[in-house]
């Protein structure tokens, strides 16, 4: 097991309208781990907030001047881009992503740290005894972890919670993908099996309310189930065999009604009527589903290959940095 007094960590914080939070954050951060690592790296990415959160972090950027990089993009690409973007900048063993809203006490970040060491994993994973997120949130969460554990082969009872630790490997290989649309736990879960968990405590909102929406659940959820996966072309390639069985089935019916005398919900309806409109509604739902999905495809490829940012830097403190000195197109 390394000793964690010799352990450089990198602070990932995602910051989106934060002003209130992010100054109180980043000096429990400090007081809680200072004394126990060698060196602690905070990387902040301000993902185009709409409130003071600039002036607090270029206040805490003097503060913290030898042991903070800040990032400000140019507008708001998401949180997963803006995690991308802090580990491409960060020069930690290993890093800790947590979120800016104080649900996870900053004590718990060395659980994390030590669990990483101890079990000489790629990951950990935090999970709670009770989340204090919105009843929303949670039956989200169940959904987006029950789909992943379908398309991503994500190990029953594994909760991708935003609060983790990984190590510098891990994160080498995470950064080296730069498609405009990262979902960092599919980028952990093709990397690795070597996964841990770590039992933390869960807060709730100190100030404010969640930044995700339903469109923004949506967004993330397309993010998984289409940029790193096949699972709808094959839903699609079911759902043509179902309905062609389905259909197949249907026609046999007509003519056995046809044959032996009217069923039940078959009387003083015109022949033909029936058979025509059920076959028309069947393969126009299925023509406009999988041209939506397809679209869906295409239509992130075509971003792709027109070099759609994964988030763009307008500028960084302190200025000069040791790595990464632009946005990752």
């Amino acid at each position: 097991m390394r000793n964690l007094n010799d352990v450089n960590l990198s602070i990932v914080i995602p910051v989106y309208n934060s002003e209130k939070t992010i100054a109180a954050l980043v000096n429990k951060v400090n007081d809680e781990l200072a004394p126990m690592v060698k060196q602690v790296e905070f990387v902040l990415v301000n993902d185009g907030s709409q409130d003071n959160s600039h002036d607090v972090i270029v206040e805490l950027s003097r503060q913290y001047a030898t042991s903070m990089r800040y990032i400000q993009l140019f507008r708001n690409f998401g949180e997963h881009n803006a995690v991308m973007c802090a580990l491409n900048n960060m020069t930690g063993d290993c890093a800790v992503i947590i979120d800016d809203d104080f649900q996870n006490p900053p004590k718990e970040i060395i659980k994390l740290v030590k669990t990483l060491y101890e079990d000489q994993v790629d990951v950990v994973y935090s999970y709670y005894e009770q989340k204090k997120h919105s009843l929303f949130r949670n039956w989200g969460s169940r959904f987006n972890g029950f789909v992943a554990q379908v398309i991503l082969k994500k190990p029953k009872g594994l909760y991708l919670s935003s609060f983790k630790a990984l190590s510098k490997e891990l994160i080498d290989i995470i950064i080296q993908y730069q498609g405009p649309y990262p979902y960092v736990d599919a980028l952990v879960l093709r990397s690795t099996q070597s996964i841990g968990r770590s039992l933390c405590q869960h807060n709730e909102r100190e100030t404010g309310r969640s930044n995700y929406n339903l469109r923004r659940l949506i967004r993330l959820w397309l993010n998984m189930f289409i940029g790193f996966s096949v699972w709808p072309l094959r839903l699609m390639a079911i759902a043509g065999v179902s309905l062609s069985l389905l259909a197949f089935l249907m026609v046999i019916y007509f003519i056995l009604a046809r044959l032996m005398g009217p069923f039940i919900f078959m009387q003083d309806i015109p022949p033909g009527w029936a058979s025509t409109i059920s076959l028309i509604t069947l393969f126009f739902g299925l023509h406009f589903l999988s041209m939506a999905i397809l679209g869906e495809y295409i239509g992130r490829l075509v971003l792709t290959i027109n070099k759609e940012p994964q988030y763009l830097i307008r500028k960084k403190y302190p200025l000069k940095s040791k790595k990464n000195d632009g946005s990752n197109i």
